[in-house]
């Protein structure tokens, strides 16, 4: 991999690992397009320690302040019933399926899930589900002419069922196309929560298990065409990129819809099935390109 290739697919990590348009399947096309190899699941999982460590940065105080709540529950019995140190364990709780998963389908992951048809389904797919979650909160949050307005759910709601829910959403992101955020928030939002709660915990929930794959993968950078210096390199512009791209959308949330992103998921969806259904891009184009 040159550093130029590093550059711009660390430019499209820290563009794409929070918005709800899949980093990995964007990873994944961008190598696709431009004849490159496909940097592969332990590249993506490495990068994705950049754009985690924004998550860390930006919600520092809350993370600080889980973070001690939970340590004192250990201790306390009477601290069980905080709010902040019932987060921490939903977060442990919520992490659960992407641990077990992550491990029991690392083959598939780093191989068949890889397929650009596959991953064409699923932007279509979890587009579709983005957008039926999206309306249903859009219309608690107006009401109507014969509706009231429903109030949704707050963080403050969160327990152990829906957590696992979340958690089982997150899982899903194991599939390049899914999207983590756009899987938890979609999951987040079906089952009543404020979009301002939905990102929060699904940024949140991301914190442990992005970091565990990205660590346990470190044992493979370096090896194939992807060496120690292109990698550390994305990661870092990743990183800088990520913060910045946090920043607006913790803000664009909180008054807008995800629909442009729908729009975008089924769009790119649907342009991928056409290239690869008239030969113009291989399913597995990339595997063998360099």
């Amino acid at each position: 991999m040159s550093w130029f290739e590093s550059f711009i697919l660390g430019l499209v990590q820290g563009l794409t690992e929070f918005l709800p348009i899949s980093s990995s399947a964007h990873l994944r096309l961008t190598a696709a397009f431009a004849d490159w190899h496909d940097p592969g699941a332990a590249f993506t999982a490495i990068t994705q320690i950049g754009t985690e460590t924004a998550v860390i940065i930006y919600f520092r105080k809350d993370i600080a302040r889980i973070v001690g709540a939970w340590v004192k529950s250990l201790f306390n019995k009477a601290m069980r019933s905080d709010h902040d140190a019932k987060m921490g364990w939903l977060v442990i709780v919520g992490s659960i399926p992407i641990g077990v998963l992550g491990v029991t389908l690392k083959d598939q992951i780093e191989g068949p899930f890889r397929d650009l048809r596959l991953i064409a389904t699923t932007l279509v797919v979890m587009g579709v589900v983005l957008g039926v979650a999206d309306r249903l909160a859009a219309r608690d949050e107006a009401g109507g002419k014969h509706r009231a307005v429903r109030d949704r759910k707050t963080l403050a709601e969160l327990g152990v069922r829906d957590g696992l829910i979340y958690g089982m959403c997150q899982a899903m992101a194991l599939i390049p196309g899914v999207s983590r955020s756009g899987a938890t928030i979609s999951g987040g939002l079906l089952m009543g929560y404020t979009r301002e709660a939905a990102a929060r915990y699904s940024f949140l929930l991301a914190i442990p298990a992005v970091l565990a794959s990205g660590l346990y993968e470190l044992k493979d950078a370096g090896e194939g065409h992807v060496s120690w210096g292109p990698t550390i390199f994305a990661t870092i512009v990743a990183f800088f990129v990520g913060y910045a791209v946090i920043a607006w959308f913790m803000r664009f949330i909180s008054t807008k819809s995800f629909m442009p992103f729908v729009i975008y998921r089924i769009l790119l969806g649907i342009a991928l099935y056409i290239l690869v259904g008239t030969g113009a891009l291989d399913p597995q184009a990339g595997e063998s390109a360099g």
